[in-house]
């Protein structure tokens, strides 16, 4: 009874101390978004692809308003497309790619109602590495679609935090 007592105060004692020094899981945390940024319009090539909806998804939790007419909105966020690349990180014992670099980019800006660029072009990056098994094809399609997602979903993320962090220093 008594070691079931002290395993529930060590217990409740680390998660006091944890939430006392500010720990917080990654991502659990909201972007702060000035107000006069909440309002946007966003001009994108193809604005129905899987990188412009997670953009604006992204934003939208973070309170920001996408507006159908550009005229309603205070700032343009200019989205470029993705780029995603592949490249060999190392070799097998048959020479084959035992490792793969994936690399997703994309450059985007700000501008304000009237047209003027607020922030110039910035370029966005993730890259991860991901193992490789030659004798599975259809695996490794498989697992690089869903890295695929993920880094969209973090290079989305990524462009967030630069425009909230840009917005940020203006107003000070």
């Amino acid at each position: 009874m008594q070691r079931r007592l002290a395993t529930v105060f060590l217990l409740l004692g680390a998660t006091l101390l944890l939430s006392a020094c500010g720990f917080q899981l990654r991502g659990t945390g909201d972007i702060a978004v000035s107000d006069q940024w909440r309002s946007m319009y966003l001009v994108s090539s193809n604005p129905n692809s899987e990188f412009s909806r997670e953009v604006k998804t992204r934003f939208a939790a973070n309170g920001v308003e996408w507006q159908e007419d550009k005229a309603n909105a205070n700032f343009q966020l200019v989205l470029g497309p993705e780029r995603f690349s592949q490249r060999n990180l190392s070799l097998n014992a048959e020479a084959r790619a035992a490792e793969f670099e994936l690399t997703m980019r994309s450059t985007f800006s700000v501008r304000d109602n009237s047209g003027k660029e607020t922030m110039s072009d910035t370029t966005g990056s993730v890259v991860k590495q991901m193992e490789n098994d030659p004798s599975n094809v259809v695996g490794k399609a498989e697992e690089i679609r869903i890295l695929k997602s993920e880094m969209r979903g973090e290079l989305a993320q990524q462009i967030l935090r630069r425009i909230a962090f840009f917005a940020a220093s203006q107003e000070g």
